[in-house]
């Protein structure tokens, strides 16, 4: 059934056992995807032995997952293919089947006698592209399943069957009970999915977006207006939608890049909504909504960023000086400018109000497109690590001493460089000379 040279590798240290291979390696198989590395393992009896055993006769790492649970990993010399090895629920492999938490993640293969089980018709499932669970108690069991329907439905794009959809709206608040690492992970593989912004819209239209996301509370308040054509939660969803990278990530910067709207929003006489401020807010109040769902540092920051810079592209299209203020957004986001200038056409393909005409809309993604042209050619200098001269090189040059004027002037010299008007060490040397000699450094009193 499967040309898999891992799974052969195994062949007799599995002999006489019983072992069956399960999880998203089978529905990938039946899906017509590509083979996961990881490949699930149930066994009956001594799941540490055979771990211990793989681990040794592959020269793989044997690590422990879960003592308690009697699961293991076994990672290849490789680094990639990956052995997960459980015992049964029981030692009973029958309610191994049955805890599982959809129908089309119960199917078993039995790796000796080379059969299928499948008593839940979770083929059928897939081939008829629907969620289905084998019994709604393994929800109440563990709730986090409750997140995982949608994930999967972002992943798949299956439609969920009616009566696990109503029975998911009614219990799904039992999530607020699961552990935030674990949440975590199921938003970031949900926003990994080709069918995100269909599982967003069935979470917003069952009532259950919120739950997750508290931030949707205040901006589904905020309606359409002359500058969009949806509503503030669908323009967000919108946004989504319209991102071209696959970087969840950035996806769920675009779901949030207009969090701070409902904080700044006013509306003049003339009928025209404001929301002034709403990126710098935004940033602010996302800080606190991503960490509580633990996100990391690393992963804050960037999202912040994006929600942050997310108008500012759309800042530069009447700049006097094209070429200065491309590079001063390339100075100032460096290697994250593609994601913001991404970001920024999302925004602008997903807001199309009746003030907003066909012109409008080609000048701003016209000038989207020139802001990546010059990041492209600007790239390699915008992310070098170094600059043309330190810190230290500048003081002695200019007989400044040490404070923040010194690092002013080295993102100066990289903004000239962005240019195109400072190339090398010595015309940077000769900048900074001509400078000292005029005094020109920001009203700093040159060392005589």
């Amino acid at each position: 059934m499967f040309l898999d040279e891992v799974l052969d590798s195994i062949d007799e240290i599995i002999k006489g056992k019983d072992v069956y291979l399960v999880g998203g390696y089978l529905r990938n198989y039946f899906l017509n995807k590509e083979i996961s590395l990881d490949r699930d393992l149930v066994v009956l009896d001594n799941s540490r032995a055979l771990a211990c055993e793989i681990a040794q006769k592959l020269n793989g790492t044997f690590v422990e997952l879960d003592c308690e649970n009697d699961i293991y990993r076994v990672v290849l010399e490789d680094k990639k293919n990956y052995f997960d090895i459980s015992k049964a629920l029981n030692n009973n492999l029958e309610e191994d089947i049955k805890r599982r938490d959809f129908t089309i993640n119960s199917i078993f293969y039995d790796l000796n006698k080379k059969e299928i089980i499948d008593p839940f018709n979770g083929i059928k499932d897939i081939e008829n592209k629907i969620l289905r669970t084998v019994d709604f108690n393994n929800f109440i069991d563990d709730s986090l399943r409750f997140l995982r329907l949608y994930r999967f439905k972002s992943l798949l794009g299956f439609n969920i069957d009616d009566e696990l959809e109503k029975f998911a709206k009614e219990k799904f608040s039992l999530i607020e009970n699961v552990a935030k690492e674990r949440i975590n992970y199921e938003i970031i593989k949900m926003f990994e999915g080709k069918y995100i912004c269909e599982a967003l819209l069935d979470m917003y239209d069952n009532g259950v977006l919120e739950i997750i996301f508290p931030f949707v509370k205040e901006i589904k308040r905020v309606p359409s207006n002359s500058h969009h054509h949806l509503d503030l939660i669908h323009h967000s969803i919108e946004t989504v939608k319209n991102i071209e990278t696959d970087n969840p990530l950035l996806k769920i910067a675009a779901f949030y890049h207009d969090i701070g709207k409902p904080a700044t929003w006013t509306i003049e006489p003339i009928g025209r909504h404001r929301f002034i401020g709403h990126d710098i807010k935004g940033a602010q109040i996302a800080k606190k909504e991503l960490e509580d769902l633990k996100f990391s540092n690393k992963q804050v920051a960037y999202i912040t960023s994006m929600i942050k810079y997310h108008i500012y592209p759309a800042s530069l299209i009447n700049s006097s000086d094209n070429k200065k203020a491309f590079a001063r957004f390339v100075r100032k986001l460096g290697e994250n400018s593609l994601d913001v200038i991404a970001l920024s056409k999302a925004d602008r393909l997903s807001a199309l109000g009746d003030a907003v005409s066909k012109e409008m809309v080609e000048k701003s993604l016209n000038h989207l497109d020139e802001l990546k042209k010059y990041y492209e050619s600007v790239k390699d200098i915008a992310n070098c690590p170094k600059s043309l001269l330190d810190g230290r090189e500048i003081m002695e040059i200019s007989n400044l001493k040490p404070s923040k004027i010194i690092g002013e002037i080295i993102e100066e010299l990289k903004e000239l460089q962005l240019m195109g008007e400072i190339k090398t060490k010595d015309e940077a040397i000769s900048y900074i000379k001509n400078k000292a000699v005029k005094a020109d450094f920001n009203g700093t009193k040159i060392k005589q």
